[in-house]
């Protein structure tokens, strides 16, 4: 079988079932496992170069959604030579991927047309399921079966701990999924933070990410805040808050919060174990609840992944007053 994968998700599932071999291209944005960057890319950003800030990207990509337009590319001929017998997609969010009606309008002009398959999960639970659905489009059910089971028994583990602990604490969390304008994150995160043992303040378990003011943040009063910018690894997440606070883009009542006069406000790797619904979205869950629990045992705890920022000083010393 021969398989194009338009979303770094489905394409972290299919190695894990270990159809890496059969996997004949992947988009611009995978980079997990480390052997995705043999393959081939079918895609690419139109977005201008070097529009890496969150206010130009948040401000270029409603353009093009506002005008109907794509901010993905798809290289076509590459398409027709591979003739792929299975596309794996999504319809979830018009900016994470090709647009799904495109995807069935090309997949129509190939000489064989391929099965597209839509993998659209909006929880934790559903992100399991869909690593079944990609076995089963794959002939590997059993792996699958196996997969999805070691996953759940590490939830599991996670959710027993933090129930067997005495007059432990739920604290509030709000995690923002986009930074320059905020956003609160949506779909499956709000279940992670509960699963991690918090209480999500903002977003909407199972509805998508959405836009909020920072006086809505001050209002929810959080214990803890997760930075996890779409599309951002650990580093450049770090990077990117320090930028906005030089540039006064956070306002002056942050300095209110809970969670920062706690020094409770965290940057994570969103990129990896947050925003793409694949299998370490379990290692997601894992490092919430190492913030979130500071207890947790260290065969639980995940390795790296998150770091504490310093949003005192940054919204005292650069920001603006809400």
């Amino acid at each position: 079988m021969k398989i194009v994968s338009l979303l770094p998700s489905t394409t972290e599932i299919c190695f894990a079932l270990g159809l890496g071999n059969q996997i004949a291209a992947v988009t611009h944005e995978c980079d997990f496992p480390e052997a995705t960057s043999a393959k081939p890319s079918i895609t690419r950003n139109v977005l201008p170069e070097g529009s890496r800030d969150s206010q130009t990207i948040d401000r270029l990509i409603s353009e093009r959604v506002l005008a109907g337009d794509s901010i993905y590319a798809i290289d076509l001929p590459l398409l027709h030579s591979i003739a792929p017998d299975l596309i794996l997609t999504q319809e979830l969010c018009q900016v994470c991927a090709v647009s799904y009606d495109d995807v069935l309008a090309i997949a129509r002009t190939l000489p064989s047309v391929p099965q597209v398959a839509s993998i659209e999960p909006r929880s934790v639970d559903e992100i399991i399921d869909s690593i079944g659905t990609v076995g089963r489009l794959t002939g590997s059910e059993s792996t699958a079966d196996t997969v999805m089971r070691s996953l759940r028994q590490r939830i599991d583990a996670i959710h027993d701990w933090i129930g067997a602990q005495p007059n432990r604490e739920t604290p509030r969390v709000v995690c923002l999924e986009w930074l320059d304008p905020p956003m609160v994150g949506g779909h499956w995160v709000p279940e992670m933070v509960e699963l991690a043992g918090g209480r999500d303040m903002l977003g909407k378990p199972g509805q998508p990410s959405f836009r909020v003011e920072w006086e809505q943040i001050r209002e929810a009063e959080p214990e803890v805040i997760i930075l996890m910018p779409c599309g951002y690894h650990l580093m450049e997440t770090l990077a990117e808050a320090e930028q906005l606070a030089g540039r006064g883009r956070f306002p002056g009542c942050l300095s209110e919060l809970p969670a920062v006069r706690s020094g409770r406000v965290y940057a994570v790797d969103g990129s990896s174990y947050f925003n793409r619904p694949g299998p370490r979205i379990v290692d997601g869950i894992a490092i919430l609840a190492a913030i979130v629990q500071p207890e947790l045992p260290a065969e639980l705890a995940p390795v790296g992944g998150y770091a504490p920022v310093g949003l005192l000083a940054m919204s005292e010393h650069g920001g603006e007053r809400a």
